[in-house]
């Protein structure tokens, strides 16, 4: 059988339930609505690290953040590290890069807004991209650098530069010798707030066209900065959606359209600042939350999922398309046993690692979500040795997360059964034993 080409589009800080497969009702996202409908739509997908560094590193290790020393944001992926560009190459693909990295610079490093070196960019071979999208670009400016490290600036929004910059690599696979298949990893920064302007940088327009949005049930009501950024963050949305379709045209023009399969999904999702003080690195389901959907090759017509998958099931999914082993320090699974409706002993648990914010962890099910967090804060720890009960929240009557029952007595027995199940992903994901306290005023479990 011959190996697909797999694009892997990864979008920035995107809620499930901007897409229609999920249950928007404006017309945000077409494209993928109906993508989604000739592939595999993942209901139930969630991250694995809720910031986009870490998530990033889960992604290019097939590990757990902390496991891959980049726990935080502004931590470098250690040089050689057994990477999945790596392993595609060694395994007979071309590998590509292009859009947002954020793996090789550290706080006031200079690759922020300079050219990533080759030895920090993974393994890759095809490269156009910028460490730290944001510090490069604003929604319509910017630049990144190919890979001789030359800077190539936008012209138009960020999200069309981005994704031209795929296109045009796949137009010169086509032109070229085809003798190996390719992995090409979009990473878009957008619906990304823009950090230097603290809002959102919709494309022209999107106030006046998704002014009538719904709002999120678990926004209806709170605080936060939802109200003025909404809109926006929707044209973000529709503007990737767009591109997405481009892609999808370019693979088609090129004749490949055929040997590809194409996986959509995001980092994290975003609550507006109405958990924290700011946009994710929380454990409600507003960033937990991920859409994904697979099209093409095993996932063709293979509908939907309800089944909980994670981020961290990406990569062993690539090596699987790829006809590869998947290694054993790989903390995910393959997502083909899905498509092939395979549900047998697959978990009925996802477990996040969250940082920065706080040093947190969390265990979600389709009914509760259990998280705890250290009593003293320190962004440097990647394994705190003690914990304390934060929250808890019975999803099937609580879907918005609008009740912490952490407290409550008449939970006590799920805060024990939860608590174990965390501690036995904590060992799975190589971290050190660590005490959890019970939370200030509940019983001991």
């Amino acid at each position: 059988m011959k190996r697909p080409n797999i694009i892997f589009y990864f979008s920035d800080q995107q809620r499930w339930d901007t897409m229609g497969c999920y249950g928007q009702r404006l017309n945000v996202t077409p494209v993928l609505d109906a993508l989604a409908g000739e592939g595999m739509l993942f209901q139930n997908a969630f991250t694995c690290q809720p910031v986009c560094g870490p998530a990033r590193a889960c992604l290019q290790t097939g590990m757990y953040a902390a496991e891959a020393g980049c726990h935080t944001n502004h931590r470098i992926l250690p040089e050689g590290m057994d990477t999945l560009a790596r392993r595609l190459n060694a395994g007979g693909y071309e590998t590509a890069y292009v859009g947002k990295w954020h793996l090789a610079s550290c706080e006031g490093s200079s690759y922020r807004t300079e050219a990533v070196p080759p030895k920090r960019r993974g393994g890759y071979q095809y490269w156009m991209a910028a460490d730290a999208l944001e510090w490069t670009s604003h929604g319509y400016n910017g630049y990144v650098f190919d890979g001789d490290m030359r800077r190539h600036d936008f012209v138009g929004h960020r999200i069309d530069c981005i994704n031209a910059f795929a296109v045009d690599y796949i137009h010169k696979y086509a032109e070229g010798t085809r003798e190996k298949p390719f992995f090409l990893f979009v990473s878009q920064l957008d619906p990304h707030h823009q950090n230097d302007r603290n809002r959102y940088e919709g494309p022209d327009g999107s106030k006046t066209r998704f002014k009538d949005y719904d709002v999120p049930g678990d926004l209806a009501g709170k605080g936060g900065d939802w109200r003025e950024n909404y809109p926006d963050y929707l044209g973000q949305c529709n503007l990737l959606d767009q591109n997405v379709g481009r892609l999808m045209d370019a693979l088609e023009a090129a004749g490949l359209k055929d040997d590809t399969v194409v996986l959509y999904s995001s980092d994290h999702g975003s609550h507006f600042r109405t958990r924290n003080a700011e946009y994710k690195r929380s454990c409600e389901d507003g960033c937990l939350h991920i859409p994904l959907i697979a099209w093409g090759g095993p996932f063709a017509s293979a509908g939907k999922t309800d089944e909980l998958v994670s981020l961290i099931d990406v990569p062993p999914t690539i090596l699987d398309l790829a006809g590869l082993d998947i290694p054993a320090h790989y903390r995910g699974h393959s997502l083909l046993q899905l498509a092939r409706g395979d549900a047998s002993g697959w978990p009925d648990t996802v477990y996040a690692q969250i940082s920065e914010a706080e040093n947190a962890r969390t265990v979600r099910t389709k009914k509760w979500k259990y998280c705890v967090c250290a009593p003293v804060f320190d962004p440097k720890e990647a394994y705190p040795k003690t914990y304390v009960e934060e929250k808890l929240y019975d999803l099937e009557n609580d879907p918005y997360e609008n009740t912490n029952l952490v407290s409550d007595p008449a939970y006590a027995k799920v805060r024990a059964q939860l608590k174990q199940r965390l501690k036995a992903f904590m060992r799975y994901a190589h971290e050190p034993e660590a005490e959890i306290l019970p939370a200030p005023g509940s019983p001991a479990v």
